[in-house]
């Protein structure tokens, strides 16, 4: 499975790989020679496309490892760093592509008159937005199939870029056909859609942080596992409950009580029973430690 697992992987981030860098090169390449500051913006991004494709395959690879013994409990934060890592270059690019713009604005508002745009740029826009919504649908469908936050954390940037394109194109289109005095709505459209960009950097970046610093399973969650456990007919009740994620694999410690005069054996076949609950609803992966204790009724209750 895991083997299975980086394949596809692995073919779905070269497809991107190799898109991007054409992509990065006739964009970057269209802005200079079209003349426009909101492809050339558009063009960066799309080399921040080809920079996490290259995180992918290289975090993805480790993270399908098995467990080892520097790493008891398998390789999975690995994914988790790499969708970090992504969501800070869109982060990066958000700004560049906010600060590039503003400083165009600032230019207009001084006097001064911006060039042209043309057909090269709007053309470059117009093919990245087919070729993004493309990546961004194969490479999602691929991440949900393979359960890889990276990749579609991935996905997402590659959807992040034909927003940005389609923000560009319009930007390009209204100054090259509006007049002089519309050429300003190129740089406008690139400080509109870097807003889009950090926004899609906060909502992949904020759940990796919270799993990287050991955060809590959703509460909806937890009430699932509680139900899982006290619904055993032998379990008294659990208490110490502690969940985390390790990658897309979820951690579970939990102490039960157990009436005291049964043996050691129930007590473990017990533990076990409930090992396979979790396990048949949260994944075979899923990560259990159960410790058993003996219930005593206290006199008057």
């Amino acid at each position: 499975m895991n083997n299975n697992k980086a394949k596809r992987v692995h073919q779905v981030t070269w497809i991107g790989l190799i898109v991007n860098v054409l992509l990065t090169a006739f964009k970057i390449l269209a802005g200079f020679l079209g003349r426009s500051s909101a492809i050339l913006a558009d063009g960066i991004h799309s080399l921040s496309d080809f920079i996490t494709d290259v995180l992918v395959l290289v975090f993805v690879g480790i993270s399908v490892k098995d467990k080892d013994e520097e790493h008891r409990y398998g390789h999975g934060k690995f994914e988790t760093f790499a969708t970090l890592l992504i969501s800070i270059a869109l982060l990066a690019v958000g700004v560049f592509i906010f600060t590039s713009g503003v400083s165009k604005i600032m230019q207009v508002i001084k006097g001064e008159v911006l060039e042209q745009p043309t057909y090269l740029a709007l053309t470059a826009a117009l093919v990245s937005i087919l070729l993004k919504e493309l990546l961004y649908r194969y490479t999602k469908r691929v991440g949900e199939e393979v359960d890889s936050s990276a990749v579609i954390a991935n996905a997402w940037h590659h959807r992040s870029d034909a927003f940005s394109s389609i923000g560009t194109s319009l930007g390009i289109a209204g100054a090259m056909f509006l007049g002089e005095s519309w050429r300003i709505l190129d740089p406008i459209a690139a400080v509109v859609v870097s807003f889009f960009i950090v926004k899609v950097a906060f909502d992949l970046g904020v759940p990796c942080m919270h799993e990287l610093l050991e955060r809590s399973l959703p509460q909806e969650t937890e009430n699932i596992i509680i139900d899982l456990i006290e619904s055993h007919p032998d379990v008294k009740f659990q208490h110490n409950l502690k969940t985390r994620k390790v990658g897309n694999i979820y951690a579970i410690d939990v102490h039960i009580k157990l009436d005291k005069n049964i043996s050691f054996v129930k007590s473990h076949d017990v533990a076990t029973e409930i090992e396979i609950r979790l396990r048949d609803k949260f994944g075979p992966k899923t990560i259990t430690n159960i410790h058993t204790e003996p219930f005593e009724v206290k006199e008057g209750e």
